[in-house]
């Protein structure tokens, strides 16, 4: 049997000789694992959800009143789904509001950013896919944490 938790799995082996059924628990070999999972910044957090090798899912929460950097990456494109709130998107040169169930396709190189224009959290859904996915691909264009 496999139990599986956020950061853990946990196997059952059947049961032995002696009748005794034995419990392994491993860390998974994740970055959510070492990570605790959310990652906070002056606009919100983000929590990764899933990945693989050409994808990354995360759950991104945005404060009222906050947005992210403008920004662009060289080697993902974004699919942004609102679950909770509404965004206030800028794609290129194109702002536009998305909605709760509704959402927006960033391209590779597309330069965005999200604003939360709300009174409640803004919660999206983010999957990312390409070829690669590290926090260092992205290009800041505008900054608005000040970061060196």
């Amino acid at each position: 049997m496999l139990l599986s938790m956020p950061n853990h799995y946990q196997t059952r082996a059947p049961r032995g000789q002696n009748g005794v059924r034995g419990t392994l628990t491993k860390p998974r070999k994740r970055k959510e694992a070492w990570e605790h999972g959310r990652v906070y910044r002056p606009w919100g957090y983000y929590q990764s959800i899933d990945g693989g090798e050409r994808h990354q899912v995360k759950r991104i929460v945005v404060k009222p009143g906050h947005k992210l950097s403008l920004q662009k990456h060289h080697h993902r494109a974004e699919h942004w789904i609102v679950v909770r709130g509404a965004a206030e998107v800028t794609r290129d040169a194109d702002t536009m509001m998305v909605h709760e169930n509704e959402s927006i396709y960033l391209l590779i190189g597309s330069v965005h950013r999200t604003v939360n224009p709300g009174k409640i959290d803004l919660e999206l859904i983010e999957v990312q896919t390409g070829s690669y996915l590290d926090e260092d691909d992205i290009v800041r264009i505008e900054d608005v944490s000040h970061r060196a």
